[in-house]
């Protein structure tokens, strides 16, 4: 078996404050495979995107890794300089962010802003690279390859701006793409089309892809597997048919119940009762516990154990072991 193209391990990310330590990240460890979607899922504040952050070094002081380790292949990359770690983004490392302009210069043409990365990270000439921008720019989809290189980001609607910024992002040809919320800005049809065309270059290319969102609806489309997040902790970890369909945690099966599918035929969607603790008031044992309908003494007292199932785990003292829905 080859090795994992991203490998995190015991990842904690801390945050010091007057009121104490916070941990956004705590003691996260997954991989992702060649050719691989994962899925990090959770509600807003579990840490997905703070785990994100800290893969490619983009962690806002005072922000920083307290402890673990990121692999990106066989390079350690979490105790890189900044100048290093420059240099693995965009090479080893590619981005796709929520809101494109965030990642594209607005006074740049597209075609110059694709030729730029690719020779800052790719030994080739200015005509390979300007070549390569029209063939990147085809790849994703774009209507006019050849005349648009010189269009500015403005001239682009916004689905086809996130296509661009994935054109960008594997201009250089990385072997990780990090893309977080990459379809919430956009309406339902283009959210499909940019799933399919990462589904589509993640299993041509074989890059591994982390793709960060908190909805469910995309998780089971676009990913391989689903690592669901809850208060900075990794609740449960599996392929993705198992863990929709049958999920151990009581925190996926709640975020499964809160869908329009599994509510179909009812009146109000299912929601898990109260909200997500903040980081400075956590309860003890189990973050879940005062939401959670099967918490026991034991849930209240010590975080739930990590329970391998297979090709999946869970953080659980109680996990359930229903039967898989069709």
């Amino acid at each position: 078996m080859s090795s994992p193209v991203l490998s995190i391990r015991n990842l904690t990310v801390e945050i010091p404050t007057r009121h104490g330590i916070l941990r956004p990240v705590d003691g996260v460890s997954y991989d992702i495979a060649k050719g691989e979607i994962l899925g990090v899922v959770g509600e807003s504040g579990a840490g997905k995107s703070m785990a994100g952050n800290a893969v490619i070094g983009l962690l806002n002081p005072p922000a920083h890794i307290s402890e673990g380790e990121i692999r990106v292949g066989e390079t350690r990359v979490d105790n890189l300089s900044g100048e290093q770690m420059r240099r693995m983004r965009g090479k080893e490392i590619g981005m796709v962010f929520q809101d494109p302009l965030t990642s594209l210069n607005p006074l740049l043409r597209i075609g110059d802003q694709l030729t730029e990365t690719m020779l800052a990270h790719l030994d080739i000439s200015r005509s390979e690279a300007e070549k390569r921008a029209v063939a990147a720019l085809e790849e994703v989809g774009i209507p006019g390859a050849a005349e648009r290189v010189g269009s500015y980001p403005h001239e682009f609607s916004g689905g086809m701006r996130q296509r661009v910024v994935i054109a960008l992002a594997l201009c250089a040809e990385p072997s990780l793409i990090i893309a977080d919320e990459p379809t919430t800005a956009l309406d339902v049809s283009v959210q499909a089309q940019i799933i399919s065309l990462l589904k589509k270059l993640c299993r041509e290319r074989g890059t591994a892809v982390m793709l960060i969102t908190h909805d469910m609806g995309v998780i089971a489309e676009a990913a391989d597997r689903v690592a669901v997040m809850y208060a900075g902790q990794l609740a449960e970890l599996g392929p993705v048919r198992d863990v929709l369909t049958a999920p151990h945690h009581p925190y996926t099966d709640g975020l499964m119940g809160s869908t329009p599918l599994a509510s179909r035929g009812k009146d109000r969607l299912h929601q898990i009762p109260g909200a997500m603790p903040r980081l400075d008031a956590l309860p003890t044992g189990c973050a879940f516990h005062p939401r959670c309908p099967q918490a026991q003494d034991q849930c209240r007292k010590t975080p739930g154990p990590r329970i391998e199932d297979g090709a999946g785990r869970v953080a659980c003292w109680y996990p359930m072991t229903r039967e898989a829905v069709a």
